[in-house]
């Protein structure tokens, strides 16, 4: 009798190991992919408590919620031979778990790998305009590069996104000042378009104030009040050259007509006078002033006699 309690005793217990050993929980994020004497079994198995035959069945758990994995960062060089530092992070899920356990030997692994080349073909094939503003489209291309080889391991891509793209200082002072000068070429362009438009209205004001002239009167006015209203102690009135211009042509009506200037009188010649006497030449002795006397010469006639 003793021994017979014994035996289901040991019997009790080695049942009990066995279920210990052969009952597994699977959790509701997981499947367990079960492999039978080393051949995998065609279904996974469901979340819930799960029997498994002992020293016969082996199971594999496998996560299929969502994994979030950075990329590591792909020095690159881009299309127009910029020199880049791009990195992403990639978001997947197991779809098949066979697939992912048996198809492949690490998954995650993969996945980064051929994520980390697939970024690098990409930075080689964009330019970097792409890079910094088409974001969007850089991140379906990497999408559907990353999805082809996923699609055989049982993973599916729900996104790939770049996260930052890191330039030279270099290259970030030249966008600097192109920036600037585009900017300032807005800028100049506002102004321009604001002066002409400006212009053509005062084009047209000046037009209804010409056909209406009281309205220049109304202007002044108005200008005359906004100048008042402030405290200053000098007025500046402006005046309208029109108005002196109307006094001009009413002094010039009133004005009778000018009459021809009378013929100035002849004016007459001088009567002739005496002719002025002739200075004497500079070879003729004056007669008046009595010189030296000179002896008179005796003739031969006047000597004999």
């Amino acid at each position: 009798m003793e021994a017979v309690s014994a035996a289901i005793g040991i019997a009790v217990v080695v049942l009990g190991l066995g279920l210990k050993s052969s009952l597994r929980v699977i959790r509701q994020y997981e499947r367990g992919v079960v492999y039978r004497l080393g051949r995998v079994r065609p279904q996974a198995k469901q979340p819930g408590p799960r029997l498994l035959v002992p020293l016969v069945d082996r199971m594999t758990k496998v996560n299929m919620q969502v994994v979030t994995m950075p990329v590591p960062s792909q020095e690159g060089i881009t299309r127009d031979n910029v020199s880049v530092r791009v990195d992403a992070v990639l978001y997947f899920r197991v779809i098949d778990p066979i697939k992912a356990t048996v198809d492949v030997q690490n998954y995650q692994f993969a996945m980064v790998q051929v994520a980390q080349t697939s970024l690098r073909s990409v930075i080689g094939k964009s330019e970097l305009d792409d890079l910094l503003s088409g974001r969007e489209a850089m991140n379906e291309g990497l999408e559907l590069m990353l999805a082809t080889p996923a699609v055989e391991w049982g993973i599916h891509i729900d996104r790939v996104e770049i996260k930052d793209v890191a330039l030279p200082e270099s290259m970030k002072r030249s966008m600097a000042r192109q920036a600037e000068a585009d900017r300032e070429r807005r800028a100049r362009i506002i102004t321009a378009d604001g002066e002409l438009q400006a212009s053509q209205k005062l084009a047209q004001a000046a037009s209804a104030m010409d056909a209406t002239p009281a309205a220049m009167q109304l202007r002044l006015l108005q200008t005359v009040v906004e100048v008042a209203a402030e405290k200053n102690s000098t007025l500046v009135m402006p005046f309208p050259v029109e108005m002196l211009r109307f006094f001009e042509r009413a002094a010039g009506s009133e004005r009778p007509a000018a009459e021809p200037a009378p013929a100035p009188a002849p004016v007459p010649a001088p009567a002739p006078g005496p002719a002025p006497a002739a200075a004497p030449s500079a070879l003729e002795a004056p007669r008046d002033r009595p010189g030296p006397a000179v002896p008179a010469e005796r003739s031969p006639v006047d000597e004999e006699a």
